[in-house]
């Protein structure tokens, strides 16, 4: 019974039912209170012929003693005047009979001009009228067995049409409600099944959807199921972005444990080399690479650490930047390292300036140029050129390398993503120099792109001004 009480069905169904009740209710009791007063109004329209025939008669002469001078059966007729009073009654043969003291007395208190209904003894209940005619008071009344006959056949019909409609009502609204609830139970049958999927581990996909013929947002059913198909979206796609992430942490574990078993590898094997051989240039040679793997141990470790304060959100240095400044400084840096490439400036007069952390965005431009200049032959030349473009400042880097290659850019911007794919420290890399200049640009708000084709390399950093 609790299970059939929190069904919807069953309660819209039963609110349908107590509705048909109440309104065949109030439908029967106002026609039956029509009615009513319709055949008392009757009634009291043959009382007054009744006794205005009476009082014919009285006028007359008074009525015969043995006839019912032209009165209906059932017709009551009493006359008062002062203490003297006389009644009769016609009986369902015609004939007329005297009333009985305990009738006069239920009659004798009524004044000239009144309209009453009355239970008189040994009769029943009467409708009467009181008119007054010289010094006498004439009473006449019939019963309203009639009218109590028809009012309750007329009730016992409106119960029984009623209790069918009733009932009738009952059987149609839990057809029609659960007609019109079969979409909302595809709509649970598809939450069910989704429910049912293991969501907790591995790439999701396509789930189950609600079909769309039933996602008519017409309908509150079409509104919960789009919702329904709406939340599902974007569940997956949560899920399938949480399992990339999943997938990509492990690999940057892996690689971040690649990256770094290396330099401890060589460490290791230098300082047991150390231990065996006591020779001075030996033991120099050794200290020398182990200083060298631990710098890069080190910068390795500071990049991590730089991308796992990116990813956290940390807030960098808001400050003016002179990004024109940042640029020439850049590219004096890489003519040192790399004389035998050809760097040219494009700068506009004007310094621009944007608010940001000046250290990063020089880790920026000083990335791009080194991915340049490890990826390109001697004798490339590295153009670097700024200019203001609307609200945002545009640095690009522009060489005439052999370009990068077209499986590699989808993922050139991905964390140790190298085109070597060897993983030896002769390439010079750890494959986070592009990963950490995207990341510092969108901490600033800007974005980084790339474009490649043989012969042409554009990376273009976009900041606002």
């Amino acid at each position: 019974m609790r299970v059939a009480a929190r069904s919807l069905s069953v309660r819209v169904a039963a609110a349908m039912v107590v509705l048909v009740a109440v309104v065949s209710l109030v439908i029967s009791a106002l026609t039956t209170a029509a009615i009513s007063s319709y055949l008392t109004s009757q009634l009291d329209g043959k009382v007054a012929a009744a006794q205005g025939r009476a009082i014919n008669s009285w006028k007359n002469g008074g009525p015969p003693p043995d006839a019912p001078h032209g009165q209906d059966a059932g017709t009551v007729t009493a006359y008062i005047q002062g203490s003297t009073t006389a009644g009769t009654v016609i009986t369902a043969e015609g004939k007329l009979t005297e009333l009985s003291d305990q009738a006069m007395g239920a009659l004798d208190h009524l004044s000239a001009g009144e309209s009453s209904t009355v239970d008189l003894p040994d009769l029943g209940e009467y409708r009467v009228h009181a008119a007054g005619v010289d010094s006498v008071t004439v009473i006449v009344g019939l019963p309203t067995k009639d009218i109590q006959n028809t009012i309750n056949s007329l009730i016992g019909w409106e119960v029984l049409f009623g209790g069918i409609g009733v009932l009738t009502a009952g059987g149609v609204g839990v057809f029609v409600v659960r007609r019109q609830l079969r979409p909302l139970r595809r709509v649970a049958q598809t939450a069910r099944e989704v429910a049912g999927l293991p969501l907790d581990t591995g790439e999701i996909g396509v789930t189950a959807r609600v079909p769309d013929q039933l996602t008519d947002e017409r309908t509150e059913v079409g509104q919960v199921a789009v919702a329904l198909n709406t939340l599902l979206g974007h569940m997956e796609n949560a899920l399938d972005a949480r399992h990339r992430s999943e997938q990509q942490v492990r690999q940057f574990v892996a690689d971040a444990s690649h990256e770094l078993r290396t330099p401890l590898t060589t460490i290791h094997g230098y300082a047991q080399l150390s231990l065996r051989q006591r020779d001075p240039e030996l033991y120099g040679h050794a200290m020398g690479k182990v200083m060298v793997e631990t710098t890069r141990m080190a910068s390795l470790v500071e990049d991590l650490l730089l991308l796992a304060r990116l990813d956290a959100g940390r807030p960098l240095d808001r400050r003016p930047v002179d990004l024109s400044r940042l640029a020439r400084d850049s590219v004096t840096d890489a003519q040192i390292v790399a004389p035998s490439h050809h760097w040219e400036l494009a700068l506009p007069p004007d310094p621009i300036v944007v608010i940001g952390d000046e250290q990063r965005l020089h880790q920026v431009v000083t990335n791009l140029l080194t991915n340049a200049r490890r990826h390109t032959p001697a004798g490339t030349t590295v153009t670097v050129a700024a200019k203001l473009a609307g609200n945002s400042a545009v640095l690009t880097i522009h060489d005439d390398g052999p370009g990068i290659p077209a499986d590699l850019l989808p993922n050139v911007f991905q964390r140790f993503t190298r085109a070597d794919t060897a993983r030896t420290s002769t390439t010079g890399g750890t494959g986070l120099g592009l990963s950490l200049a995207q990341s510092i640009t969108h901490a600033h708000h800007g974005t980084l792109t790339l474009t490649s084709t043989p012969g042409s390399t554009n990376f273009t950093l976009a900041l606002p001004s």
